[in-house]
């Protein structure tokens, strides 16, 4: 009777072989009504992330930054709380760069809501594809250590850029990280 009562939740952090976790920021985007994974999704879309776009989010924000702020979103995204969705944590990865955020305040939300593996990985991701950026190496450098995820739970490195076989100067490749646009309003 008792593990007819348990959390049977494909969470994140099931995935990653450790414990989920009650998530203060996920219970705080609850109360702003933005419940599931596709609601944090749609307003990284309403907040410029237009790779992802479905067609059918709303041209009014969900949510304004005050309410929850763009680290706030990037690190929902990321949470490990979270049911296991590769497309939240790209949405997330996207939203972790995105302009203003502070390197300091993403690793206290990180630590904060145990979800250190998932941004050190984008992170490092990060550092890969834009190694001049030292956006990246700070928010490593104010990261706690953390295990490396286990292969194949979190999306490949090269689900965080755009790249593309062919440029105007002929074959060849040119990678860019996926963040959100500057202006971030969806048109209704």
């Amino acid at each position: 009777m008792l593990l007819a009562n348990m959390d049977t939740t494909d969470t994140l952090a099931r995935r990653l072989g450790t414990t989920t976790h009650v998530s203060g920021l996920l219970c705080r985007a609850r109360a702003l009504g933005l419940g599931s994974p596709r609601a944090l999704q749609t307003l990284a879309v309403q907040r410029g992330c237009r790779h992802y776009l479905q067609g059918d989010e709303p041209g009014t924000p969900l949510v304004s930054e005050e309410q929850l702020s763009n680290e706030e979103l990037a690190i929902a995204l990321l949470s490990v709380a979270l049911p296991y969705d590769p497309e939240s944590v790209r949405c997330g990865a996207a939203m972790l760069s995105a302009e203003g955020n502070l390197p300091e305040r993403l690793a206290w939300l990180a630590t904060l809501e145990r979800s250190v593996v998932p941004v050190r990985h984008v992170a490092d991701a990060g550092i890969r594809y834009e190694p001049t950026n030292t956006f990246w190496c700070e928010l490593l450098s104010k990261l706690p250590a953390a295990a490396a995820p286990k292969p194949g739970v979190l999306p490949h490195s090269t689900r965080f850029v755009a790249m593309t076989g062919f440029t105007r100067s002929g074959p060849g490749q040119v990678t860019q990280w996926l963040r959100p646009a500057h202006n971030r309003q969806v048109a209704a």
